[in-house]
């Protein structure tokens, strides 16, 4: 296993992270352990979670993702060094997919719902800090989940960034943070987190967790500029988008207890453009001899601008073949016919 440094910190994690929002919905306890189990064993060492998760987000599960981590950690106390730890506090509900059980509608990052949302999680993971925390998306309206376009939204209020990142900064000196990240941001959120830190003499975010996949490259557009300079990496989100990029949605197909088969809510990669990218980008793969799974995850591990990619499982076979793409490395000339894809139908599912 390759391991990169996450931001300017000391702390190196796994090229290979393991994704966890399925936990509590699709996998039970007992398989989300089995899962942390093979993952340590293999090298990983990044474990991301979110208090919103499983997904899709109700009521009734909110919270079991990461207490299944905390119960995992209840029988393995020796465990938590080796692991780097992330979670994430769930954003406003301005948009309708977004949940509107957390907290309310005035979920904020403000100091009340952070420090809410910090403790539940430290609870439910039976931890007292965890080592990555996150925005898990904006305060403010703009481009998250699927949306292309910025969308001009006049926010009746959204807390500060100044104040969001002061209440973070009192987590990291409590103990209870050890580093800060976002998620599902802009080049110009991230430059707003940054200001304010040499500004105000605060922490820096060392993350950035957004989509990216070959079916979504829309991180190198901006952003991977502040990798590149500011140090602030990629955590990539749904590299196999939903699944479709493993190839077992072609000609219609919709195997029984897969994420698109069972969940109406799914669409970001469905549309016609995007599954026409798909089946082109399968058949290169498997031309070339590779599963379209591990060709996908390994085209998002050769970026380098990324920090780790976070990969997800239902089943400990689709895992193994995840990880284990850590050691495909694709060539520069079957990089470069990915490209000319690219160039032909750019970003189909931003």
């Amino acid at each position: 296993m390759e391991y990169r440094t996450l931001g300017d910190t000391d702390v190196k994690v796994s090229l290979i992270g393991l994704g966890t929002m399925t936990w509590g919905e699709q996998n039970t306890e007992r398989e989300a352990h089995e899962q942390i189990d093979y993952a340590l064993d293999q090298g990983v060492t990044l474990i991301d979670a979110a208090e919103m998760y499983p997904v899709p987000p109700r009521p009734e599960t909110q919270g079991q993702t990461e207490r299944f981590i905390g119960t995992w950690l209840a029988q393995h106390p020796a465990a938590r060094e080796r692991i780097v730890l992330a979670t994430k506090i769930a954003g406003p509900a301005r948009q309708p997919h977004n949940p509107q059980h957390i907290r309310g509608p005035q979920n904020q990052f403000d100091r009340k719902n952070l420090t809410e949302a910090l403790d539940g999680s430290l609870k439910r993971l039976q931890t007292d800090y965890v080592d990555l925390y996150q925005l898990h998306w904006p305060d403010r309206s703009t481009m998250t989940f699927g949306r292309s376009m910025y969308p001009y939204l006049d926010d009746a209020y959204t807390v500060p960034i100044e104040e969001t990142l002061s209440v973070l900064a009192d987590f990291v000196k409590a103990g209870k943070v050890r580093h800060i990240g976002v998620s599902n941001e802009t080049p110009w959120g991230v430059a707003q987190f940054l200001r304010a830190s040499e500004k105000l003499g605060l922490p820096r975010i060392v993350s950035i967790q957004n989509p990216y996949s070959l079916l979504n490259r829309t991180f190198e557009s901006g952003l991977s500029e502040f990798a590149h300079r500011e140090g602030v990496g990629l955590l990539a989100y749904s590299p196999l988008a939903f699944g479709w990029l493993s190839g077992k949605y072609e000609g219609g197909a919709r195997p029984e207890g897969a994420r698109i088969t069972r969940f109406e809510r799914f669409k970001r990669y469905s549309k016609p453009e995007s599954v026409a990218a798909t089946t082109r980008y399968v058949e290169l793969a498997r031309a070339h001899g590779y599963t379209p799974a591990q060709f996908a995850l390994a085209f998002v591990n050769s970026r380098p601008f990324l920090t780790s990619n976070l990969i997800g499982a239902t089943s400990l076979d689709q895992l193994k073949e995840n990880i284990a793409s850590a050691d495909v490395k694709l060539t520069p000339e079957l990089l470069a016919q990915i490209d000319a894809l690219h160039e032909q139908q750019p970003n189909p599912a931003p």
